[in-house]
């Protein structure tokens, strides 16, 4: 039983050596330097976070072209040359500067300090090639001067050297071989030392007597991190800079005005954070070891499917082989047969040319039939033979070879196929659409227009997807409605829900798979459903003035030649008419909401509602008024009197002129345009393209509103106690255009609801 225990408590200690052995070995590769992949050594941190050998940087910034640079950041002055006792004559001689003007001089920026070289304007900065980000990293004008060491990670490695290396001694350097191990260190003196050599190199009584001794170590370092710039140890943090700073450095200019907290603050902020991140990270261990498994299978899927891959692609292209060899053999057959042809037409024009020789063939024959002296026998005789006689003759003076030696009929055009070859690639996914938000909007449907970008492969089809912004966050992955295999390059969102924010996005698919997803696009929707009216100039417009287009959805002031006379006499007084256009439809309950478009150009446009009555009553006759100020309902309106009163006005209505838009005192304006103490003065708000009014009925209270961001332009109480329809008034020119409705559109049309799935 004893021995049982024994081999298990043995076996358990073995597996934890066997731990420790594999976490000590995968931690290696966090201490080995990118230049020279060997242990760090007096490592240096670079501004982008990395790590190097101070000598590998020196290495690297040399092979650069930079010399001179490459000092050492932990290094102090101890050279003869850099000692008061020997520097120049001259230097002594020179007179120092009164304190006031070296303040001011301070102060100005001038002279010469630390970093600056005098006379250098445009000081050199030290590029130095980051191997672990393959970055270029700037240094400064110092170089490696101004960079810190990194004495943690210098700890780490030197922890890291003697777990690997246990039993191993350190050796004493200054014993006579062989040396004996040494038991003391010095990090003034820089050495490992045994008790006889430290008492023999720091002699009793004299400076070196004073060295602290330490352990034997492989490394020295400082005992404190020490500012490259002012050799003083680092007490600051600087967040601005993201850099550790000393007291000099705080107080210089080179800090002013950024956000500086003592290195402990940073040191127990920095230590806090990566204690919750390790402690978060070593509790998750099994989702770690989960992801790493489904890593694994994804590698191994990766090399199964690179392998069917390539066994495609071959079989394609031996496919492309084999269809080009047929090809090839067609064409081969073809000019031979061609060729067969023209050499036997060839082979018999020889011979024909051949027996017009002397003594041989037709002419022999006809030599003797010439020795007939039968007259009726001869000229049954030749009579035949000079037929042939004379075809051959003329074939002789119109000699020409049967048949062309020429094969330029036979050659091929392949550059069409040489392009597509060359051009022959893998089917690439549709890159990710840009919708186009200035034809994308929300009224009483959502309109959604993409585009593919220049040289992106095309789509078949695109899957839109969106949702609410403005719903609690559920738990669980973020639920997308989504709508699939739509066509064509834009798509109708059918009854959203108003007063909410949706979010689009759009990606398409092809033969290759599914692109990228666009970039996510918000679009607020009305704040209340959309009235839909037509314009009805039965009441107030006159139709000299007033063109109201065939659709009804949109209508023009034309001043005509009554107003251009009456300009003329604006100096002595004149008259001016209004018309007036109602909508069609009236509103007796609940919220509505709809949008329009003023021309810019437009002189004096008011848009709002009013009580249908009182509207018909107040401009059934057109008065005519004496200023373009005139406020024709003779209750509120945002370019009205201040006059107070306490029952709400039967009209509301927005007065804009030459693309500004008047916002009156005596309007409840947003919180953009209200002071401290009230309602802002009077003023005008640039025109946006399209602007909206909301009507509560129950409230009592219509809206304007811009109609593209749909924020808050003017907020007015109105008489609700009988039906309410919109109204349009014009003094001179202008024009109005109403929304059309979204719904009108051809473009295919997508429903909300029904098609929930999980992203």
């Amino acid at each position: 039983m004893a021995e049982g225990d024994d081999m298990q408590t043995f076996t358990s200690i073995m597996d934890a050596l066997v731990r420790i052995s594999t976490s000590m070995k995968n931690m290696e590769k966090e201490l080995l330097c990118p230049v020279c992949q060997e242990m760090y050594k007096q490592p240096l941190v670079l501004p982008c976070t990395h790590n190097v050998c101070q000598a590998c940087a020196r290495e690297v910034l040399g092979q650069q072209g930079y010399l001179g640079h490459g000092g050492d950041p932990s290094s102090e002055p101890t050279s003869p040359a850099s000692t008061p006792s020997t520097r120049s004559p001259r230097l002594s001689r020179r007179t120092l500067p009164k304190p006031d003007r070296l303040d001011r001089l301070l102060k100005s920026g001038f002279g010469t300090y630390p970093g600056r070289k005098r006379g250098a304007l445009h000081p050199q900065v030290i590029v130095f090639p980051c191997p672990a980000c393959q970055g270029d990293v700037e240094l400064g004008e110092r170089g490696l001067a101004g960079l810190f060491r990194n004495l943690t990670l210098e700890r780490v490695v030197e922890r890291y050297r003697q777990s690997v290396s246990v039993g191993g001694a350190i050796l004493c350097q200054l014993c006579k071989p062989p040396p004996l191990e040494a038991t003391k260190g010095c990090t003034e003196c820089r050495a490992t030392f045994c008790n006889e050599c430290f008492k023999l190199f720091h002699p009793w009584g004299t400076q070196k007597a004073q060295h602290e001794p330490t352990l034997p170590t492989l490394s020295f370092r400082p005992k404190g991190l020490m500012c490259p710039d002012h050799k003083e140890e680092v007490t600051h943090y600087c967040k601005t800079c993201q850099r550790l700073v000393c007291q000099l450095c705080r107080v210089r200019r080179t800090h002013s005005g950024h956000k500086i907290t003592p290195v402990l603050s940073a040191y127990q902020a920095l230590k806090d954070k990566l204690t919750k991140s390790l402690t978060y990270i070593l509790g998750n261990q099994d989702t770690v070891q989960t992801q790493i498994c489904e890593l694994e299978e994804t590698v191994r899927h990766t090399e199964v499917s690179g392998q069917q891959a390539r066994e495609e692609v071959s079989q394609l292209v031996r496919g492309l082989g084999a269809v080009l060899e047929e090809k090839r053999a067609s064409l081969l057959q073809a000019i031979e047969e061609c060729q067969q042809e023209r050499l036997a037409r060839l082979s018999a024009q020889i011979q024909e040319h051949r027996s017009l020789l002397d003594g041989s063939g037709l002419v022999g024959y006809a030599q003797e039939v010439l020795k007939e002296t039968d007259q009726p026998c001869f000229v049954q005789a030749a009579k035949q033979l000079h037929n042939r006689i004379a075809r051959a003759t003329e074939a002789l003076q119109t000699f020409r070879p049967a048949a062309s030696s020429s094969f330029r009929h036979c050659q091929l055009d392949v550059g069409r196929e040489m392009k597509l070859l060359t051009e022959l690639n893998f089917l690439r996914v549709p890159e990710a659409p840009v919708i186009d938000t200035q034809r994308t909007f929300a009224y009483d449907q959502i309109f959604l227009c993409w585009r593919l970008p220049p040289h992106s492969p095309p789509a078949w089809h695109y899957t839109i997807e969106f949702r609410r912004t403005d719903v609690p966050a559920q738990p669980g992955p973020t639920r997308w409605q989504r709508r699939e295999e739509v066509r064509g390059t834009s798509a109708l969102l059918e009854n959203p829900d108003t007063g909410s924010v949706y979010v689009l996005r759009v990606r398409g698919c092809n033969k290759a798979g599914y692109g990228e997803y666009s970039e996510d696009v918000h679009l607020h929707t009305p704040p209340a459903p959309v009235l839909h009216f037509f314009l009805d100039g039965r009441w107030g417009a006159s139709r000299e003035r007033l063109a109201i287009s065939k659709d009804q959805r949109a209508v023009r002031s034309v001043p005509g030649l009554p107003l251009l006379l009456a300009a003329e006499r604006l100096l002595t007084g004149c008259h001016l008419s209004v018309d007036v256009v109602l909508g069609d439809v009236a509103v007796t309950q609940g919220r509505s909401y709809w949008a329009c478009a003023v021309d810019p150009a437009s002189y004096l446009v008011k848009v709002g509602v009013g009580l249908e009555s009182k509207l018909q009553e107040s401009f059934q006759g057109a008065p005519d008024v004496i200023s373009p100020r005139y406020d024709p309902d003779s209750g509120h309106d945002s370019g009205a009197e201040d006059a107070t009163v306490e029952a709400s006005p039967p009209f509301a209505f927005l007065t804009i002129g030459m693309g500004k838009i008047l916002l009156g005192s005596g309007a409840s304006s947003n919180a953009g345009l209200t002071g401290r103490d009230g309602p802002a003065a009077s003023c005008t708000v640039p025109l946006p393209p399209r602007l909206g009014i909301c009507l509560d009925y129950e409230r009592g209270r219509v809206s304007f509103l811009d109609a593209v961001s749909f924020r808050g332009l003017l907020e007015c109480p109105l008489d609700c106690s009988g039906p309410v329809c919109p109204a349009f008034c014009f003094i001179g020119g202008g024009a109005v255009q109403l929304q059309e409705p979204v719904g009108t559109k051809p473009e295919r049309k997508v429903t909300i609801g029904g098609f929930a799935k999980l992203d």
